[in-house]
This record gives C-alpha cells, structure tokens and sequence, in this order.
C-alpha cells in the first residue's frame, strides 16, 4: 500500500471518528501516529509523538495562548463584559433592534479583550439574552445575534486563531493582529446594519426600548473606558513595536488584574475561577495544535499536501478561482469541524499553494478567520449555536440558527470585500 493510500485512509478516519464526537485533539493524535507508524515504523512513530508534544507545550510562541485567555476570563469575573453591554444599551437600545445591536457592540469589545469566539458567546449570551428577553425580544433574534456576535472573537484582536496560525506559518503575530482589526469593524458595523434592516421588516422582532438622556450617555461612557484602555495598551504597543506579542499578553492580563483590583470588582473566588478556566481553555488549544502538528508530520510523509498543492498548482485555472476553490473547502470544513481543528489541518495543506500563487500571507489568515467564522454558526456543528443553547436552554436548536441566517450575509459581503481589496487587512500591518 503506498503512503498516499494511508493517508488517504487516514484523512477518512479522522473526519469518521470526530463525527463520532471523540475530542479532536486526541483523534488527530491516534490518526497521526498510527499513520506515522504505519507508513514508517512505530518506534519512530513513539518518538515523533513525544518530540511534537513536548515541542508545542514548551514553545516560547504559544506561551501568549494562556496569557490573553487569562486577560478574558479575568474581564469576565470582573465584569467588565457586563459595563460593554450596559454602555452599549444606553446608545442603542432605544432603537428598534436596540438590544441586539448593543449586544454586537458588546461582543466587539469584549473580543478586544478576550480571544475566543466560544467564550465570547457564552459570556455575551449570559449578560445580554435576559435583558432581550425582558423586552420581548423574539428568541430568534436575540439568540442568532449572540451566536453571530460570538464569532468576532476570533477576528478581533488579540485572537488564539491568528496566534496558531502565524505560529505555524512563521508570520508575525504582531501583523496578524493588526490585520485583523479593520476588518472586525467592517463586519461589527454590517451586522448593526443588517439587525436595523430586518427588524424594520419585521419591527416585532425587537422591539425599542427607553430613551435614555444625554447625560446617561455620557455617564455609561465610563463603561467602555477599561476595554478602551487594555486594548490601546496591548494594541498600541505592539503597532508601536515597544514590546512582543509574548509580552503583550503578560501586560493586558496584568493590566486587566489591576484595573479589576482598583475598581474591586474582582473577588477571591473569582480570580481563583479565572485561573482554572484558564489552564482548562489553555490545555485545550495546546492539545489540540499538539495533535494536529502529529497529524501534519504524519501528512508530510504521505505527499498529499505536496501532490495537492501541485495538482492545483498545474490546473489551468485563475489565482481568484483557486482562492475561491480555497474558501469553499474552508466554509464546507467550517461547518463540520471546529474552527481551531479545522486551520491546523488545512494551513500545511493550502500555505504553500498560497505562496505559489504569490497571495500575502497576512491577508491570507484574515480570510480564512472570516470564512471559518461562517463555520461556526453554521449546522451540524456550527459550535456557537451549542454554546448559545447551553444559555438558553428554552430555545430550541434550530431557532438558534434561523436567527443567524440574515447575519450570515453580513460575513459573506466582509469576505467579497476582502478579496478584491486587500488593502483593508494589509492598512494597518503595513504601517508598523
């Protein structure tokens, strides 16, 4: 049997088992060294497993992984997630749609601050689905736009998904960052509008809530001032080149412990929470970038990422078409694999098709986020939608995601825009 075939048997019994709901991390491990060990020899196989796991949990890179996951979770214990949303009310929640647009709004600063798109839902969800509840917001709208606003954890920086990817395409984190940041405004500006256009058609989905004074919005100004501050902080010092991304995880998460402490919105119990949740989250991701990197080595034997690269390398096809062919894989993908699980499996397989190609590597990692953000509202898996039913238990699963149909327009116009200006990604990285 030659090495392509084993992959091949490979790669359908990777997808065969995680449809099985085994972790991920552990199926592209066991695939991976029995794949090694087939193709090579287990002995070697042995080796290459405790080499790729010792490497990725002792790598000075990903060390800002648990750095900026702390950052969130303190945010969340603290509360300032909650002053996000409350501030954001206080501007918008007299409009129709109010509600859900605050609540975008909150999902885009706590994303500036936390990093994960699970957690960003699951926090927004807690704070904000009671308040839409308690003005008669229809389940469908209030759910599908947390499960929607959710994704931008992972476009907005600081995000774990740029972190592994610049990570494993050797570019820098710094950049990625930055790249990042036009285009989460982009898309949190298009699902505002796309809340305000579907509730004018449909004014029961949301309905407006109290106007509220000048003054009580120049008062709830006070609630963005700490995101405001750590992000600028973080941000500002990596555009500025003052410190690493190493090093600007160690500063927002102190800086976030800080401003917590001075404020006294921080409890024993909840640093002590913070913490936990943190090494869980942490030994997650690692895991599962640990277990793809056995998977990729067990791949590079096989030649198939070469041979496919190759074979549409030699298609007598366009750039744009083979960027499209890309996105397709991705968006598909998307929907039946975790989004983390889903870059560490197709980056090695599609990066050097990229280079060939001659695309920016930056803007390639932007768009990738963007299409795998679609993934994880879409179904099956679509992982937000769970994360928001786990919320709101009393809404069904397909209301969750009737209710992010129409903000899944708003992702696929951020991704059209994206590909014939690359500029709105490559701005910002090109002046640090």
């Amino acid at each position: 049997m030659t090495p392509t075939t084993i992959g091949i048997i490979g790669i359908i019994s990777l997808f065969v088992l995680i449809f099985s709901r085994m972790p991920v991390a552990f199926v592209m491990t066991i695939i991976g060294f029995i794949g090694f060990g087939w193709v090579i020899n287990f002995d070697a196989a042995m080796s290459l497993v405790v080499k790729d796991f010792y490497t990725v949990f002792g790598s000075h890179s990903l060390t800002v992984v648990p750095l900026f996951v702390l950052m969130g979770q303190v945010a969340f214990h603290s509360g300032i997630s909650k002053r996000l949303f409350d501030a954001a009310y206080v501007f918008l929640g007299n409009q129709p749609g109010g509600l859900a647009m605050a609540t975008i709004g909150a999902c885009a600063g706590f994303s500036a601050i936390c990093g994960s798109t699970n957690a960003t839902a699951a926090t927004m969800g807690a704070v904000t689905l009671p308040e839409m509840k308690r003005f008669n917001y229809k389940p469908e709208l209030a759910t599908g736009v947390v499960a929607a606003g959710g994704s931008l954890g992972i476009l907005i920086p600081p995000s774990v998904i740029f972190i592994v990817y610049g990570v494993m395409t050797q570019q820098s984190i710094g950049k990625l960052f930055m790249a990042g940041i036009i285009p989460g405004i982009i898309l949190t500006a298009l699902f505002i509008a796309t809340i305000a256009i579907w509730t004018r058609i449909k004014p029961d989905l949301g309905p407006p809530g109290p106007k509220t004074s000048v003054r009580e919005k120049i008062t709830a100004l006070s609630g963005l001032a700490e995101a405001i501050i750590l992000f600028v902080m973080v941000m500002g010092g990596l555009f500025a080149g003052i410190f690493t991304p190493t090093e600007a995880g160690g500063v927002g998460a102190l800086g976030t412990i800080i401003l917590s402490l001075i404020k006294r919105q921080l409890t024993w119990k909840g640093f002590v929470e913070s913490l936990m949740e943190t090494t869980r989250i942490s030994c997650m991701i690692l895991l599962i970038v640990a277990g793809a990197t056995v998977f990729g080595h067990f791949l590079a034997i096989t030649r198939i990422p070469f041979d496919i690269a190759n074979l549409i390398s030699s298609l007598a096809l366009p750039p744009w078409a083979v960027i499209m062919l890309i996105l397709m894989v991705y968006f598909i993908g998307g929907c039946f694999i975790d989004s983390l699980a889903l870059i560490m499996l197709t980056v090695p397989i599609f990066y050097p098709v990229i280079m060939s190609l001659q695309y920016d590597p930056i803007w390639f990692g932007v768009v990738i986020v963007l299409v795998t953000q679609i993934g994880v509202i879409t179904p099956p898996v679509g992982i937000n939608v769970y994360v928001v039913s786990g919320v709101a238990r009393d809404v069904p699963l397909q209301t969750i995601f009737r209710g992010v149909l129409p903000l899944l327009l708003a992702l696929i116009i951020a991704v059209l825009l994206l590909i014939p200006f690359p500029g709105i990604a490559l701005w910002l990285p090109g002046l640090m």
